[in-house]
């Protein structure tokens, strides 16, 4: 009878211990796309129910009932860390609830690129981190908030930096502002500070007239010329005439040819009736665009045009005479190709 009783707590004992390891070992369920990985976003302030909700809706989890005994006997749920977890399908359900109860997310690689405005900046953040879209516009429109760190609404843009950054999902529309301010302060070193100086600009004037180089031109090569012949308007004090801020202007950055009813916009990003630079950048510029404006070209030329093979390049001139006869080529082209 010792014997039978024996084997018998033995035979339980191991199906005991094969259930608590299937339980504990079970992996996640296979993604529906066919990725890799699962990917989980755990708002700020959800509950355990919001975190199982997910994990359910999702298809992450291959038996809700298994990962909620897991999660009781491993205590999760007290403590819910908000973030974005990437999900490998190997992993199994004891790995998984120790990365959620610690809070090991994965950052959300956030990369800055061709934006021209502040709405299309908001739209983009809020399609990546967790930062209020609203929120985050009436911080970029808070003239009070924004005076705190010498910016305004028209050049808060400015502050804003062409690269990849590392950010955690769960960023706030705040803590969003402070880490792109201090990529700002540090993008600006002393020495680019000193060249600024150097060439009669403030940092935030260097990048509104950045911006205004790199959408004359997306040729690297050429980006020091076309800011050294603004700086040269500018000293002159002569109007930029710049037709991207005329654009900006008009709302219309596909805009082929300006014509003469475009550079009658009462705007003060139009630059053919105003002088000096426009009141913030009309895109955020490359880091590239920015050091051509610290670094320009010495030259005497005050006119440019697109060349009139349609390179993408410009013909520059020092009289309004030569400039002339550089558009003529140019419009002439265009005509010729029906480009409108």
């Amino acid at each position: 009878m010792k014997k039978i009783l024996g084997t018998l707590v033995a035979l339980v004992t191991f199906a005991l211990s094969v259930a608590y390891w299937v339980i504990m070992t079970n992996n996640i369920q296979p993604s529906l796309n066919g990725a890799s990985t699962h990917e989980l976003l755990i708002p700020t302030g959800a509950t355990y129910q919001q975190v199982l909700d997910s994990l359910t809706a999702k298809h992450i989890v291959r038996f809700p009932q298994t990962f909620e005994w897991v999660a009781k006997l491993m205590k999760y749920g007290d403590k819910i860390y908000p973030g974005r977890y990437l999900i490998p399908m190997t992993m199994s359900n004891r790995d998984l609830i120790a990365k959620l109860r610690i809070g090991q997310q994965d950052e959300v690689r956030y990369t800055i690129n061709n934006i021209r405005t502040k709405e299309q900046l908001v739209g983009w953040t809020a399609q990546k981190l967790e930062a209020d879209s609203t929120t985050l516009y009436k911080l970029l429109t808070d003239s009070t908030f924004l005076a705190q760190n010498k910016l305004t609404p028209n050049n808060v843009v400015a502050i804003f930096m062409n690269d990849t950054y590392q950010f955690n999902w769960n960023t706030n529309a705040e803590q969003f502002f402070d880490r792109m301010y201090k990529e700002y302060d540090k993008f600006w070193t002393n020495e680019r500070q000193e060249k600024a100086q150097k060439v009669g600009l403030s940092p935030h004037q260097a990048i509104a007239l950045a911006a205004i180089v790199e959408e004359e031109t997306a040729k690297t090569d050429e980006m020091n010329q076309i800011a050294a012949l603004y700086l040269n308007r500018l000293k002159a004090q002569m109007p930029l005439q710049a037709d991207p801020t005329v654009k900006f202007a008009v709302g219309d950055f596909a805009l082929r040819r300006i014509l003469k009813e475009h550079l009658t916009i009462d705007s003060p990003y139009n630059t053919y009736k105003n002088t000096g630079l426009p009141p913030g950048p009309i895109r955020i510029p490359s880091k590239v665009a920015i050091d051509a404006v610290l670094n320009p070209a010495e030259h005497n030329y005050l006119f440019m045009c697109a060349k009139e093979d349609l390179s993408g390049y410009h013909n520059f001139a020092v009289t309004y005479e030569e400039h002339l006869i550089n558009a003529h080529k140019y419009q002439d082209e265009l005509d010729r190709r029906n480009i409108k």
